[in-house]
C-alpha cells in the first residue's frame, strides 16, 4: 500500500482524502537540516510513537512505542546518534518527543535519510498531529480523526510518496 500526497494539503489512502500540512517551505528533493521543508520521495512508514498517559493505544498493524519523558530524536548533524530516538541528554542536540504540547501524542516515523544516515540531510520527519493545518517545521500533519483513519489503514509494509 502506497499513501500519496497530493496538492501538499492531502494525503491520499485508497478512496480516503485527508486534509494534511506539510513543511514552511514546500517540498525538496534536495532537503537539508534545518530548512523546513518537506523531502520528496518514497519512504516507508517505520514506527508509531504515543503518549499513553494523553491517548489510548491505538489500533494499528505497525510496531509501536510508548513515549516517556526522557525520549528524544537526535539532530544534531555531527553525533553519531544523528537522526535517530535516544535518551535526552544536555550534551547533545534533540528534539523532545514528550511535548507539552499535543503534536507528538500520535507520531510515525518516517524512513527519510535512516539506512545510510548523511549528516546536514534532515532528520525527524514524521507524521505527527495538527488542530490547525499551520506550515510544519518539515513533517506532515493530520487531524486527530485523519491520523485515526491512517492508522487503521496503513500496514507493516506501507509507504509514503511525497512528491
Amino acid at each position: 500500500m502506497i499513501i500519496q500526497l497530493k496538492n501538499k494539503d492531502t494525503l491520499v489512502i485508497d478512496d480516503y482524502k485527508l486534509k494534511c500540512c506539510i513543511g514552511r517551505n514546500g517540498l525538496k528533493k534536495n532537503k537539508i537540516e534545518g530548512d523546513e521543508s518537506t523531502p520528496k520521495g518514497t519512504y516507508k512508514l517505520c514506527k508509531l510513537y504515543y503518549r499513553k498517559d494523553r491517548v489510548t493505544a491505538p489500533i494499528t498493524k505497525i510496531k509501536s512505542k510508548i513515549i516517556k519523558s526522557n525520549m528524544g530524536w537526535c539532530n544534531d548533524p555531527n553525533h553519531k546518534l544523528y537522526n535517530k530516538e535516544i535518551l535526552l541528554n544536555k550534551s547533545i542536540k534533540s528534539e523532545k518527543i514528550f511535548r507539552q504540547d499535543y503534536k507528538y501524542n500520535y507520531l510515525i516515523t518516517i524512513n527519510y535519510n535512516t539506512k545510510k544516515i548523511l549528516p546536514f540531510k534532515g532528520s525527524a520527519i514524521f507524521i505527527h498531529l495538527t488542530k490547525n493545518y499551520k506550515a510544519t517545521a518539515g513533517c506532515i500533519a493530520l487531524k486527530k480523526n485523519d491520523f485515526d483513519i491512517l492508522l487503521k489503514l496503513i500496514k507493516k509494509n506501507t509507504k509514503i510518496k511525497i512528491d
